[in-house]
């Protein structure tokens, strides 16, 4: 079993862990002077400018998407379609600069004589309609992600490269007229149809701002998952805006799906999962007098399993425990688990974190951490 003492967060934080290198200094459009990074942790992760700067529209993603879940893999999901069209290895990333909190306020609200920037559809009932309980149409938008790519124009100047928007769009719609409530679940072609649209007219609006006339554009449409979900929504498509165009085109479905294990549903493509995180879960709580819950959560790309993390919630009572458990656990990752993914176990106690086990795919052994 190999030990380390340091595994940064999302793989984006960096701490002790590895030499120090003096970062590369460089000036962007505004000629404001940031620092980049000297050293990039994966080939699959963005390098980002330093001092941070966060998009104007950052904190409302929590008030607009049904789950924590939601909130990540909307974010992180829109990076790996990004990476399609903006190398890591050519471009930095920054939170979206462009749009403005007001402006994305506006938008995500319903077309109106108030609001006619609104890109849901507006409500067009009579009053007779509204007393009678008629719901109003759903409002598909649920949010606008924006990320900024940039790329070296010279040895010392960074500038705009390229624009991700991801459109959080709702496959259950929640309102509340009144005293009544009501839920509507939208249907995939209907979400995509309309994620479309509106992608197009979002171009637009970007076209004519200052700058953007030729800056390639990545559009996703993201279904976000119920509020009980506990596993998030996937990006469904992908659109690219080539320079000078206001449309978004060369739409591609994406193959993304996020499943729990175990799993109730037969598709034979969880099958060979399911059964050894079965396997993994029974000798786990035969460790244990007292029963143990394991929950995992399986990301898939097409047929092929990508990532899988594992949670283990525990009751411990001293370091000698934690530390026994965790070789034991890390065992059976090699005798269950085939290493065609990433497998990440985490051990929890009421406390907070108390070890971490990851193994990359393609990896013979696993990188294992027990927090201190």
């Amino acid at each position: 079993m190999k030990r380390i003492w340091c595994i940064p967060a999302l793989a984006l934080l960096l701490s002790g862990c590895v030499p120090s290198e003096e970062a590369e200094t460089v000036e962007n459009e505004e000629a404001e002077t940031a620092l980049i990074p000297s050293i990039q942790l994966d080939e699959q992760y963005y390098r980002t400018l330093l001092p941070y700067k966060e998009s104007a529209a950052r904190g409302m993603i929590v008030n607009r998407l049904n789950t924590r879940y939601d909130i990540e893999e909307a974010g992180t999901g829109l990076m790996r379609l990004a990476q399609r069209q903006f190398s890591p290895d050519d471009y930095y990333f920054q939170e979206g600069q462009q749009l403005t909190a007001d402006e994305i306020r506006a938008w995500l609200g319903r077309k109106s004589a108030d609001n006619p920037e609104g890109l849901n559809p507006a409500d067009e009932r009579t009053a007779e309609q509204k007393e009678g309980g008629t719901a109003p149409p759903p409002e598909v938008l649920a949010h606008i992600i924006e990320q900024n790519y940039l790329v070296k124009t010279d040895e010392d100047t960074i500038s705009l490269g390229g624009i991700a928007i991801g459109l959080a769009l709702n496959s259950v719609y929640y309102s509340k007229d009144g005293s009544r409530s009501a839920e509507e679940s939208i249907p995939e072609n209907e979400l995509t149809e309309a994620g479309k649209r509106i992608a197009d007219e979002v171009a637009k609006r970007l076209r004519q701002k200052e700058g953007l006339a030729d800056v390639p554009i990545v559009v996703g449409l993201f279904r976000q998952n119920e509020r009980n979900a506990i596993v998030p929504g996937s990006y469904i498509a992908v659109g690219t805006v080539p320079p000078g165009k206001t449309e978004a085109g060369n739409w591609q479905p994406v193959q993304e799906e996020h499943i729990i294990f175990p799993t109730s549903n037969p598709a034979e493509k969880y099958r060979e999962t399911d059964t050894a995180f079965r396997n993994f879960e029974q000798d786990v709580q035969e460790y244990f007098s007292d029963f143990t819950s394991v929950v995992g959560t399986g990301y898939y790309e097409g047929e092929a399993l990508r990532e899988l993390k594992i949670e283990i919630p525990v009751q411990f009572y001293s370091a000698t425990e934690v530390i026994g458990f965790t070789q034991y656990v890390t065992g059976l990752l090699g005798d269950h688990f085939q290493n065609n993914a990433l497998i990440e176990i985490s051990i929890v106690s009421a406390n907070g974190p108390e070890a971490l086990v990851v193994r990359e795919a393609g990896a013979a052994e696993p990188d294992v951490h027990i927090y201190r």
